[in-house]
C-alpha cells in the first residue's frame, strides 16, 4: 500500500510592511538621540510632547520543513525569519566612529558664557568626551552668583577660584574626601557660577567606565550621581580650569536637544536659605533611566 505523500503548506506571501522601514539603532548614540518636537531656545522649559519610537517590524519566526516520501526527492522549504526588533539602549565598549557622531562639534566658548540657569538645561543631551570614553549629559544643577548653595558664596579661595573663571572651563572639587564632582563654569569671568553634572548615560568606552567605577554592570546605577560621573571620566582636581571648548583632554560636544525636560529642587543643599532650597534649578531629561535619586521631586514644568 502506497504511503500518502504529505503536501507542503503554502508559504505565506511577503509580510505587509516587511521593508526595512523600522529604525534599528546602530549604536548606543542612536538610541539616545531624542526624537520629536525640540525645545525652543527662546523660551525656558516649554512643555513639549514625549518622544516616540518607530514600531518594530516582524517577519515569520518559524522554520517550516516538509519532506516527501522515500521514493521521491526530498524537498525542504524554509521560511527565513528575523527576531522581533526591540529599540532598547545597547552599551558598547568600542571607540566612536565618524558614522556614529557625524558632524558633532566641540561647543564654542560663547555657548557657556550665559547665566547658569540658562546654561543648565541647554547642557542636557550634550556629550562629554575624554579619549574613548563618551558620556551623554542627562541631569544637571545650576548654581548662580549670590546663591547660598553655590561655592562662590565663600568668595575667591584656592579651592573656589576656578568657579570665578570664564564660562566654558571645568571646575572639579573633592566632595567628602571621596568624590570628584565635575562642574561646567558658566557666565562671564568673575561671576562665580557653574552647572553641576549630576548624571550621564554611557555612549562609548564602557569597559573603561566599568573598570574605573569598579562595577561590571550596564544598569543606570553606573553613572547616576555626580561622583560616579567624575570617577568614570577619571577626573581629579587638576582638571579644574581646563577649557572644555578646546580639542584634547576633556571636551563638551554638541548633541540632540531632549524633547522634554523635568525640573525640581536641587539635592543635598539643606544648609542653604529656603529660597534657594526650593528653587527649581535641577534639570533632567524626561523618560531616561539615567537620573539620580531622588526622582520623585522631578516633574514637568508648569
Amino acid at each position: 500500500m502506497r504511503r500518502p505523500v504529505s503536501v507542503p503548506k503554502p508559504i505565506p506571501a511577503k509580510v505587509q510592511g516587511g521593508s526595512s522601514s523600522a529604525s534599528v539603532p546602530d549604536s548606543l548614540f542612536d538610541s539616545y538621540c531624542f526624537r520629536g518636537q525640540q525645545t525652543p531656545t527662546t523660551q525656558r522649559f516649554k512643555r513639549v510632547g514625549k518622544p516616540t519610537l518607530p514600531s518594530p517590524e516582524t517577519q515569520p519566526d518559524d522554520d517550516n520543513r516538509v519532506g516527501t516520501s522515500q521514493r521521491s526527492k526530498s524537498t525542504r522549504l524554509r521560511a527565513k525569519s528575523r527576531p522581533q526588533l526591540q529599540l532598547q539602549p545597547r552599551l558598547n565598549a568600542s571607540p566612536l566612529s565618524d558614522t556614529c557622531f557625524g558632524n558633532m562639534k566641540i561647543l564654542r566658548r560663547e555657548f557657556f558664557q550665559i547665566d547658569a540657569l540658562d546654561l543648565a538645561p541647554r547642557l542636557l543631551g550634550k556629550f562629554l568626551r575624554r579619549d574613548d570614553v563618551v558620556l551623554q549629559i542627562t541631569e544637571v544643577e545650576a548654581y548662580r552668583p549670590n546663591d547660598s548653595a553655590c561655592h562662590g558664596r565663600f568668595g575667591i579661595t584656592a579651592r573656589t577660584a576656578p568657579v570665578f573663571g570664564p564660562g566654558g572651563h571645568a571646575y572639579v572639587y573633592l566632595c567628602y574626601g571621596l568624590h570628584m564632582m565635575l562642574n561646567v563654569v558658566a557666565d562671564k569671568e568673575g561671576a562665580g557660577a557653574a552647572v553641576l553634572i549630576r548624571s550621564c548615560a554611557p555612549v562609548s568606552g564602557l569597559d573603561v567606565i566599568q573598570q574605573r567605577r569598579g562595577q561590571k554592570t550596564e544598569k543606570s546605577m553606573l553613572l547616576t550621581g555626580p561622583g560616579k560621573v567624575g570617577q568614570a571620566l577619571g577626573l581629579s582636581t587638576e582638571w579644574s580650569n581646563h577649557p572644555l571648548y578646546q580639542p584634547g583632554g576633556l571636551e563638551v560636544l554638541d548633541g540632540p536637544k531632549p524633547a522634554s525636560i523635568l525640573v525640581g529642587p536641587r539635592v543635598g543643599i539643606e544648609y542653604a536659605s529656603p529660597e534657594h532650597v526650593n528653587a527649581l534649578w535641577r534639570f533632567a531629561i524626561a523618560g531616561t533611566p539615567w537620573i539620580s535619586a531622588p526622582k520623585n521631586t522631578l516633574r514637568l514644568p508648569s
